[in-house]
């Protein structure tokens, strides 16, 4: 299994706005790409100047069906997170491999 994790740090002025929005449209839209099995969303709990910091997870089955994300619906929900946020966030990704996963 994959994890692809979404590092942000957001604005503090709009980050409760940016919270609301990941959990009503972002996240929705990512789900339903049917790339991905779990999210999640975790505030990262260390000072961080100029903004607030959240980890935002989502579960892959496999490399094939994240490099299939990548590939025909990243693009376009990225764009969609720069045109409402741009200028209000740094972010990174990371991918990482789960070698065990208790149920």
């Amino acid at each position: 299994m994959i994890l692809y994790n979404v590092t942000v740090n957001i604005d503090e002025q709009v980050h409760e706005e940016w919270l609301q929005w990941m959990k009503d449209v972002h996240i929705p839209d990512v789900m339903r790409t049917g790339m991905f099995i779990e999210n999640k969303i975790c505030k990262i709990l260390a000072e961080s100047e100029g903004g607030v910091s959240y980890s935002v997870q989502y579960l892959c089955k496999d490399m094939p069906t994240f490099k299939k994300y990548e590939s025909d619906f990243a693009p376009a929900l990225r764009k969609d997170h720069s045109d409402k946020y741009g200028g209000r966030f740094a972010a990174f990704r990371t991918l990482l491999e789960v070698v065990h996963k208790v149920n």
